[in-house]
């Protein structure tokens, strides 16, 4: 029986990639996107390549999105091996000091209550998995021992709504692992936090200087965990970050 996986935001970036990547290796994707045509496009593009992959509209902010593609999944399979929540927002980069709730509720809205809509959504069929997995692609810039550090690029950029969500997500990340031991969850960074590098993105404006293939390999690692795998660890590209 084929390992299965649902990626939110899998329809360019880093999502797209983990999808192609995790497709190469035989598995039946599931590719989660909110835009209808782009998903389409993705998914036709990786089926042109062999892979087995099912479209899936999912947009992580709507409650109704997330239970209809629930039943979408379910009509594929009875089980979930793994799930990535990959879907994320930047924000706009507002400094703290003109930093308002409205700019901070679409970007918690994704990034963190879009993971737990995603994730507790799924729970059943990863339950029903032998050895399932979620991975949460966060980010170095809600690592704390990152943002105090004056030496990584992030610490100077001054904003709220991004690295505030992603240091929640990171806290959720153990405390999911911590009360389901049953179910390997760790947080995922797409860079090499030592190096001060990140994967050149849509979100960074193609600045980064790692490639988005390099970008998934810790989502990728995390994603093929064995039964004996770790559970609530924080990596990038090289390994265990600082949180």
């Amino acid at each position: 029986m084929k390992t299965t996986v649902l990626i939110t935001g899998a329809n360019k970036g880093l999502g797209y990639e983990g999808a192609r990547r995790l497709g190469e290796l035989g598995w039946k994707v599931f590719l989660g996107a909110r835009d209808q045509a782009r998903g389409e496009a993705a998914s036709e593009k990786l089926a042109a390549e062999g892979v087995d992959v099912v479209l899936v509209p999912l947009d992580v902010t709507s409650d109704e999105s997330v239970a209809g593609a629930l039943e979408l999944v379910r009509g594929h399979t009875d089980r979930l091996d793994v799930l990535i929540n990959n879907a994320g927002a930047p924000g706009h980069v507002v400094h703290p000091g003109e930093a308002t709730a409205g700019e901070l509720h679409p970007v918690y809205d994704v990034n963190v209550y879009g993971p737990v809509r995603v994730t507790q959504a799924f729970l059943p069929l990863l339950q029903a998995a032998e050895n399932p997995r979620v991975v949460n692609v966060t980010s170095a810039g809600g690592a704390f021992s990152v943002i105090l550090d004056p030496g990584q690029p992030a610490a100077a950029m001054h904003e709220l709504a991004y690295s505030s969500s992603k240091a929640a997500i990171n806290m959720i990340t153990v405390r999911y692992a911590q009360a389901l031991p049953g179910i390997k969850f760790n947080a995922v960074t797409p860079g090499e936090t030592e190096k001060h590098t990140f994967a050149a993105t849509d979100m960074n404006n193609h600045k980064g200087q790692l490639t988005v293939t390099e970008g998934t390999d810790s989502m990728i690692r995390m994603a093929t965990l064995g039964a004996d795998g770790p559970t609530g660890t924080f990596e990038d590209r090289l390994g265990p970050i600082g949180w």
